[in-house]
């Protein structure tokens, strides 16, 4: 506290601590709580964060309209959205926290093998491999042919995985085999604290199977860079690690020959497990069960560094994952807020919905990705239901038709050490608002009708917008834009929060970006319709 008080003496702006919340609606307050596994169908061991509840109360809503506007304008999301990514170390851990805060704010809990129910004014989700989830909200006066109002996401981060057979001794170390996952930046995850999380599938001692979370909340694990006395000329000819035979992390020591009686048991099953059995006790421990009772696991290495804001006045967000889980959390409390009260939905026409897929840094073809049918399906679904099963193929054409989707992911902000990697006249920089992504060879989905809709919702509430094009001499990322775009033919804009090292262990954002990404979906999902109607390049 002394040192605290130091800093804000020399220094003229607020030191902020990463938890707090930033700014909040007036009418709601925020208590802090911790997780309840019955929200999610599945145990999470190893969430120790601390986590503000969800306002269920819109952040517009107020006595009148000038005080609804100046909460509307104070309002932050930014503090929660941190409390979003320390708990999320995984796509696992991610979905089960949207699903936790759905709950929370209302939503009805649906099942895919299940019949639907549904009514107008309704507020429903469901998940997919606990990696996917898609939840929607029906407008009180939705009728069969009208639109959907789309925001879809990513929940998947580059990342290292552990192999099926993953035990590895090397030199008197026991050591973690792993698969790279995506394009990482992966010479970033040397030198870094790294420890585990993922899911597990456990055996009772009836015969039954449970799906349960994990996450070992300390530092566990580290993969350590060859010291430069070993390696003269890495300053000069670059560091190029060999992905398989260097990027091995360090579990421990191997135990000695005559120790303890866990260690006899260790060296007696060291070279015939695929699995460590001092890693094997510490997944037990921390799950409660019995290392046996562990019968399948999918684990990321994840970096145990937390989440928090940075810079000289704090505007910025340093963080893994922020691609793409701050478009995901952004687009999810939109969603929530945009409906949290019945009269947000007494005259909408349309269904509000978001999608968070997996797998869209290795190129979306799962059966959780959004290579698969999964939104399509549940709009199909979503008609049948209001139609009471009466609705024909061309009831879904329609609804397509007055559809509207926002792909969100992260953008490439111009680097200030490396300028000449942007097009001089697309710049996008931090803080600036959301960026608008073009491609003419459609790596993005954005069309000139798409850019000029979503841009007047941001012209309309006073937020600003950018743009961004790839330089001709350079190759062009792509999004789920163009896959759900093509996939039936709904227009789409490709968007994004502008941001630095992408694809890091450690990204960068800037915190403005994080609330005005938040207030352009929120406006996205309430005014589109209006604005939507008054163009039609068809007619």
């Amino acid at each position: 506290m002394a040192a605290m008080a130091r800093f804000q003496l020399l220094h003229p702006y607020p030191f902020i601590k990463p938890s707090i919340v930033l700014s909040k609606s007036p009418l709601s307050s925020t208590p802090i709580f911790t997780l309840n596994a019955n929200y999610c169908n599945c145990h999470i061991s190893g969430s120790t964060s601390r986590r503000r509840k969800l306002s269920t109360t819109s952040a517009v809503a107020a006595n009148s309209e000038s005080s609804s506007t100046n909460a509307e304008s104070s309002y932050s999301i930014v503090g929660d959205l941190l409390d979003y990514l320390n708990e999320s170390w995984t796509h696992f851990h991610a979905t089960a926290e949207a699903k936790r805060q759905l709950v929370t704010a209302g939503f009805h809990l649906l099942n895919e093998n299940e019949e639907w129910v549904l009514k107008p004014g309704g507020r429903y989700f469901f998940t997919r491999n606990m990696s996917s989830l898609v939840a929607f909200a029906i407008g009180e006066r939705y009728s069969i042919g009208n639109g959907f109002h789309v925001i879809a996401a990513h929940t998947d981060s580059p990342c290292l995985k552990l192999k099926p057979k993953f035990s590895s001794s090397k030199s008197g170390y026991l050591m973690v085999n792993v698969q790279t996952y995506g394009s990482g930046l992966w010479h970033t995850w040397f030198d870094r604290d790294l420890s585990l999380a993922g899911r597990v599938i456990l055996r009772a001692d009836d015969g039954s199977f449970s799906h349960k979370l994990v996450k070992i909340n300390r530092p566990l694990l580290r993969v350590p860079t060859l010291a430069i006395h070993l390696n003269r000329t890495v300053n000069t000819d670059g560091f190029k690690p060999n992905l398989e035979t260097h990027l091995i992390p360090l579990l421990a020591t191997e135990p000695e020959k005559a120790s303890s009686e866990l260690n006899d048991k260790m060296n007696a099953s060291s070279s015939k497990d695929p699995h460590h059995q001092l890693l094997m006790e510490i997944l037990s421990d921390e799950l409660g069960c019995k290392a046996e009772n562990i019968v399948s696991m999918e684990l990321n290495v994840c970096d145990t560094q937390p989440s928090c804001l940075g810079g000289a006045n704090n505007e910025f967000i340093f963080s893994g994952r922020l691609d793409n889980l701050a478009s995901s959390f952004c687009a999810l409390r939109a969603l929530v807020d945009s409906c949290a009260s019945p009269e947000d939905l007494a005259n909408e026409h349309t269904i509000r919905m978001i999608a968070l897929f997996d797998n869209e840094e290795v190129g979306s073809d799962s059966y959780q990705g959004a290579g698969a049918p999964t939104m399509f399906e549940a709009m199909r679904r979503i008609i049948a239901c209001l139609g009471h099963q009466s609705v024909g193929e061309c009831a879904f054409a329609r609804a397509i038709r007055h559809s509207f989707l926002v792909s969100a992911d992260m953008a490439h902000g111009v680097h200030p050490n490396f300028m000449d990697k942007h097009e001089e006249n697309h710049r996008p920089l931090l803080q600036k608002g959301l960026v608008i992504k073009h491609n003419a060879n459609q790596r993005y989905a954005t069309s000139g009708v798409t850019a000029f809709l979503f841009k007047e919702v941001a012209k309309i509430h006073n937020l600003p917008t950018q743009e961004f094009v790839v330089r001709n001499d350079m190759g062009c990322g792509s999004t789920i834009g163009p896959i759900l775009a093509s996939g039936v033919g709904i227009r789409t804009v490709d968007c994004g929060i502008a941001q630095l090292s992408m694809h890091s262990v450690r990204e960068i954002c800037g915190k403005e970006d994080v609330d005005i990404a938040y207030k352009h979906f929120k406006a996205f999902y309430k005014t589109f319709s209006s604005i939507d109607k008054n163009l039609d390049v068809d007619c």
